[in-house]
């Protein structure tokens, strides 16, 4: 049964008093995150193609300051301050372009592959549609992902803050595994971008949202996951500095990381976040009608 709003019915309406009280409840109720959730999808899956991909391509290039900051800190402070310092310093500056990106309301690959599925779950979008915007989605975050690799990989030598060294030890700790470890840490990336997107909805007001991006996507940084979009930057960086990255590693990666980040971000996020919002919000439908 396809799960619609109450707008979406003939003849039904909302009952102002109740929507008051759940702006003035002190958190939202998971109807209210599915529901907002679906509608931002929704959004999404309808915006044209050269919109989709214009906000694909800034998202690309964006988050791509993650790893300038990355390559600066690690440059700056190198035997200078102990390991696990260096680490928590490292994740802090990862966290930064995702603030830029979602924040900014760029579309970001794997916040599309939870938010956009739930519109499919819920019957009011097409699988054909959710795939149009993955390939769109993704290819633009790729492109500016390496563009900004490329220019970054030129510019921070060059002003003496990065060392091209620092490239290559970025990119080879994300290619020197196995497709399985890749494959199994895009998951948990994927993930916890999911929850994300998912907590995003939840949070009230700006800093919130700044403080949640922060705390998740610091995880990411400090574990070393895997993330498809931030690890293009990362390995292409590597591979234009001339540090031992090449076709093949680009390759493997883009395949294993990618499969792994949606993994993560359908089955463990959208499924299950689904599956325990949709009796509550399709009761409060039923009750509106």
């Amino acid at each position: 049964m396809p799960l619609t709003t109450a707008h979406d019915r003939p003849g039904s309406r909302s009952d102002p008093l109740q929507a008051r009280a759940e702006e003035m409840a002190p958190k939202k109720a998971s109807r209210q995150i599915l529901l907002h959730e679906i509608e931002e999808g929704i959004d999404a899956l309808e915006r044209p193609v050269v919109g989709l991909f214009i906000s694909g391509l800034s998202a690309g290039l964006d988050v791509g300051f993650s790893l300038f900051l990355m390559a600066v800190a690690l440059t700056r402070v190198e035997g200078e301050l102990p390991r696990p310092v260096v680490s928590l310093l490292v994740a802090n500056m990862y966290a930064v372009g995702f603030v830029f990106v979602i924040l900014g309301r760029s579309e970001l690959f794997t916040e599309q592959t939870t938010l956009a599925v739930l519109p499919v779950l819920g019957g009011r979008a097409s699988v054909g549609s959710l795939l149009r915007l993955w390939v769109v989605v993704f290819a633009a975050n790729t492109l500016g992902a390496t563009a900004f690799a490329g220019l970054v990989s030129q510019i921070g030598p060059a002003l003496g803050v990065i060392d091209p060294r620092v490239f290559g030890n970025i990119a080879h700790g994300l290619t020197d595994h196995s497709g399985r470890v890749m494959f199994l840490s895009g998951m948990l990336a994927g993930w916890l971008m999911g929850l994300l997107s998912w907590l995003i909805a939840a949070a009230r007001d700006t800093i919130s949202q700044i403080v949640l991006v922060w705390l998740v996507t610091g995880v990411i940084g400090f574990a070393n996951l895997h993330h498809a979009i931030v690890g293009t930057v990362e390995v292409m960086a590597g591979a234009f500095s001339g540090q031992g990255i090449g076709p093949g590693d680009i390759g493997r990666f883009l395949l294993w990381v990618t499969l792994g980040n949606i993994v993560g971000g359908v089955v463990f996020v959208a499924f299950l976040k689904y599956s325990l919002a949709r009796p509550e919000a399709q009761a409060a439908l039923e009750v509106d009608h």
